[in-house]
């Protein structure tokens, strides 16, 4: 396991200062902010901690509500909203400064049978035949703004190995694409079995690249670049089948509309083997810098 993995797993692995209230810390981002993916994730955890064993996640819903700091600890509330036969439903708020930053609804399910039928998976490359991040970003050093951000970059995603299908947005400034992009991604290390777990580390990075296609319609490099100013506002996922997030998963993202100063997108997460396993849907403020 790689030093950072192990960095994110301890960053995972909250703190319990009374039955449903949780703490956790925050780690260097790109930008002077709480990454989103890593709320999201650390409040899985807590709604997941209070919830049986045999109960697995089958869908989030969550709200940003205001900008993290990434120096204060976060503190997490979890309200036991409802325990039924079969789904478990948890509310958790996010606070620091007194204020709610986060706030998430997860249901948890009982595994049972039934009706099975799924989206097929889209081609894509091989992902052993793709640059690493560490070979790709250095290419198009250029293209950022602030000459440290490739450095970042490499550094808040070291626990990951995410690599794009194709060219990322910050590659293609002022040339617009179809409004679709790949990558390819897995922890740097095994994990432990715990299913929470895995769906606690997708939730991570399912917040990394998701509003990249809003950018690639409209030839936009993204906020690292400068040509635009972005910041999620919602996220909402649906587990379906088994997975691990230390084996290969595509992360298949769309983008069906932009509008109002905000950016929709839309994906499909499968295993390497084909299996459906989670759906994806986030909206983000995506606004061009004025005058």
């Amino acid at each position: 396991m790689s030093e950072a993995l192990g960095s994110l797993l301890d960053l995972l692995d909250l703190e319990r200062i009374e039955r449903d209230i949780f703490r956790g810390t925050s780690r260097s981002a790109v930008v002077p902010r709480v990454f989103g993916g890593q709320v999201a994730a650390q409040a899985l955890v807590a709604a997941g901690r209070t919830v049986p064993a045999d109960r697995t996640a089958h869908s989030l819903h969550s709200y940003f509500l205001r900008m993290g700091d990434p120096g204060a600890p976060i503190v997490y509330t979890v309200d036991r909203i409802r325990d039924g036969r079969s789904f478990t439903t948890r509310r958790v708020v996010a606070v620091q400064h007194g204020q709610p930053v986060f706030h998430l609804s997860a249901s948890f399910q009982t595994y049972e049978e039934g009706l099975d039928h799924q989206a097929a998976m889209p081609p894509a490359p091989d992902p052993e035949t793709l640059p690493t991040a560490a070979e790709m970003l250095p290419r198009y050093a250029d293209r950022f703004v602030d000459p440290g951000v490739p450095e970042r970059l490499l550094e808040a995603r070291a626990a990951v190995d995410l690599r794009y299908c194709g060219a990322p947005p910050f590659a293609t400034v002022g040339d617009p694409r179809e409004p679709r992009s790949q990558v390819w991604f897995r922890t740097n290390g095994k994990l432990a079995d715990d299913p929470l777990l895995h769906l606690c580390m997708a939730t991570y990075v399912s917040d990394m690249t998701l509003l990249d296609s809003v950018l690639l319609a409209h030839g936009r490099g993204g906020w690292a670049v400068g040509d635009v100013v972005g910041a999620s506002l919602d996220h909402a996922m649906w587990f379906h089948r088994p997975f691990r997030a230390d084996e290969w998963l595509l992360y298949d993202q769309e983008s069906p509309s932009a509008s109002g100063g905000r950016g929709l997108g839309q994906a499909r997460i499968y295993t390497q083997d084909g299996r459906l396993a989670i759906t994806v849907i986030q909206e983000g403020v995506i606004r061009t810098p004025r005058g």
